[in-house]
């Protein structure tokens, strides 16, 4: 979801200094909610479990396509799938772009011996290079955020509008490596909660993630627990109106950050130099772990290589250096 959500900046910079593109993006059904408010495009979706399966599935999904009058294809993506597309969009001989990841970049930024640590071009920055080699070179430092989304009644009788400032926290990431210890973040949310100050909103998805959460929220009387109890199009609504977003290193990140919504970032063995750094947000709300004690960070792009001796990596980003990021966020 998170490469999805860092399409956005852009493709609204290409809309606005292309305007007379009509975009037709193939993505999941469950991902077509991120795009709203996107004028000029049409989502199309591609059912690759079912109906666009398979080499006939892909074969069916490109006929499905053809009508378009499809004028060239970029791929943002480049796996299997895409590449089969390729092939398909070949016969007709339609340039088809696709993203270069930088992926032995990536490997000397991850690599332990004789690393290359440095800033390697950003993900948006190589989505805006699909483009610019199909002939629309883009001006991402003009790309404005999302307009906020007005709340669903649904919304506004879970969450209660107050005066209080809304902290959106999804403490959860996709691998171990790159999630912040849970008594840590625990920390965080009981000074926040303290303080009688802010109404803290807990994001996640999952079976696990949702008792977990539920159990933070009843703990605390100004925590709520939005994890399984919105659509994707709702909790966007939620994400695009709060004042501040402590996020992993994951999608929400990305969600808020496309609605200019300031976001603090927590990084375990992953690092912001590896490109994935929310759009839009100064480098100075990313804490990282302690590279001096950990040197070999960032092990992996995606957070799924933790070293033996690495585990405890976060715990070197304190509760206090959060909330006092937080706040200092909060205060402006």
């Amino acid at each position: 979801m998170g490469d999805v959500a860092m399409t956005i900046p852009v493709i609204k910079a290409l809309l606005q200094q292309y305007p007379h593109l009509k975009l037709t993006l193939l993505t999941k059904r469950t991902f077509a909610p991120i795009f709203d408010g996107l004028d000029n495009i049409q989502v199309y979706a591609a059912d690759v479990k079912n109906r666009h399966k398979g080499l006939t599935g892909l074969w069916r999904l490109y006929k499905e396509l053809k009508p378009l009058e499809i004028d060239a294809v970029a791929d943002l993506h480049n796996v299997l799938r895409s590449r089969v597309l390729k092939k398909y969009f070949g016969l007709e001989r339609i340039p088809f772009v696709q993203i270069d990841k930088g992926r032995k970049e990536k490997k000397a930024l991850t690599r332990t011996k004789n690393k290359v640590f440095e800033q390697l071009k950003t993900t948006h920055e190589c989505y805006a290079e699909v483009f610019s080699k199909l002939g629309y070179p883009i001006d991402l430092s003009s790309s404005p955020p999302l307009e906020r989304l007005p709340l669903a009644p649904k919304v506004l009788d879970l969450v209660q509008q107050d005066t209080k400032k809304w902290v959106g926290i999804a403490p959860f990431a996709a691998h171990e490596g790159k999630m912040y210890p849970l008594e840590s973040m625990e920390t965080v949310i009981q000074e926040l909660n303290n303080t009688n100050k802010y109404k803290i909103l807990l994001f996640g998805g999952g079976e696990k993630e949702v008792t977990v959460l539920e159990d933070m929220a009843n703990s605390y009387n100004n925590a709520l627990c939005m994890a399984g109890k919105l659509k994707l199009s709702e909790e966007l609504q939620l994400i695009s109106n709060l004042d501040v977003m402590l996020s992993m290193d994951s999608g929400n990140a990305h969600m808020a950050a496309n609605y200019g919504i300031p976001v603090v970032t927590l990084w375990g063995v992953t690092h912001p130099y590896a490109g994935f750094y929310p759009f839009g947000q100064p480098l100075e709300n990313a804490l990282t772990a302690d590279r001096e004690t950990y040197p070999l960070i960032p092990t992996s792009v995606y957070g799924n290589k933790v070293p033996q001796g690495y585990e405890n990596a976060m715990q070197t980003i304190k509760p206090t250096d959060v909330l006092n990021k937080l706040f200092q966020l909060l205060k402006t």
